[in-house]
């Protein structure tokens, strides 16, 4: 049982801690100050499209349940391909399946996994310091997503951070081409669409599977990154602003368990305690049962 006294010492503690990180920053640098044309234009794009999705005359039963399959597929791409295998390697794979949970996380069109690794590692490396590049200081929007409209300083540095996966070409090549998955994709919405006659044909599908999808995927992502790191409640006192967030965590297959993850960023498990369901972790443990996942680290 943890002692009055000792919850005191630890909320004093996180009290001092977010003062010291939350101190005012200095102002971004002026050519950190414009907006990056392409990344700007594309995420008003697809924010539009997503809007479009919405209109009653492209819903579908179809349109639904497409949206929940590649939803999964790209969360958990992203939490157990390029996230817990990836850039952490808390477990390990045969090469196929990596390249497969890979490719699912280049679905959700956040760069290739390349720049993706290395801006994780970063964001580890400095966590809520001025040099995070989505630095929670700098205020809820700016860690969420404003952070990415602007040049990104480290990804110069990003053979240094994700050497290791500069060394294979599919990796190189993914990094560079990732946009182009969702071509076929959009082709296979749009004639499964057309030929099954759904309402809203091709064009409601493709707008429900890609905008719609990459939209939510892209929120429920950053809000690992801003949410968690300004609403829930700590079981580790880590040197940054992580927490644990509940809803964060259901709508991320188990990354709201993020000041767990900040503890022991190595651990395939980031829900630690009985009532912390970590969806992704169940993948991991399915993924074991078939004899697809070994040296499967933990938290001690």
């Amino acid at each position: 049982m943890v002692s009055h006294s000792s919850k005191t010492e630890s909320k004093t503690r996180d009290l001092r801690l977010r003062a010291g990180i939350v101190s005012p920053r200095k102002p971004l640098p002026a050519t950190q100050r414009k907006y990056r044309l392409g990344t700007t234009t594309f995420m008003l794009v697809m924010h539009i499209g997503a809007t479009f999705a919405l209109l009653p005359r492209f819903w579908s039963l179809q349109a639904i349940a497409i949206f929940a399959v590649l939803y999964w597929t790209t969360v958990l791409g992203v939490t157990l391909g390029l996230h817990r295998l990836v850039a952490h390697r808390s477990f390990l794979t045969p090469n196929w399946v990596e390249k497969i949970l890979v490719l699912m996380g280049a679905l959700a069109c956040q760069s290739g996994p390349i720049e993706w690794v290395a801006l994780h590692r970063h964001h580890h490396k400095f966590s809520d310091q001025p040099n995070d590049h989505h630095d929670a200081g700098r205020g809820f929007w700016w860690s969420h997503s404003e952070w990415m409209l602007h040049e990104i300083p480290v990804l110069k540095d990003s053979y240094r951070l994700a050497g290791d996966l500069l060394a294979d070409p599919f990796f190189r090549w993914l990094d560079h081409w990732f946009l182009l998955l969702q071509i076929p994709l959009g082709l296979f919405l749009y004639w499964f669409g057309e030929l099954a006659q759904v309402h809203g044909g091709g064009l409601g599908l493709v707008l429900w599977g890609i905008p719609l999808r990459l939209v939510i995927v892209y929120h429920v992502t950053w809000l690992v990154n801003s949410a968690t790191h300004t609403f829930g409640y700590r079981n580790f006192d880590c040197p940054d602003l992580s927490r644990n967030c509940w809803w964060v965590a259901i709508l991320s297959f188990g990354e709201g368990w993020h000041n767990n993850h900040h503890a022991y960023p190595q651990s395939a498990r980031h829900g630690l305690r009985w009532f912390e369901f970590d969806i992704t972790w169940q993948h991991i443990k399915l993924l074991k049962h078939f004899g697809l996942a070994r040296q499967v680290r933990q938290a001690k």
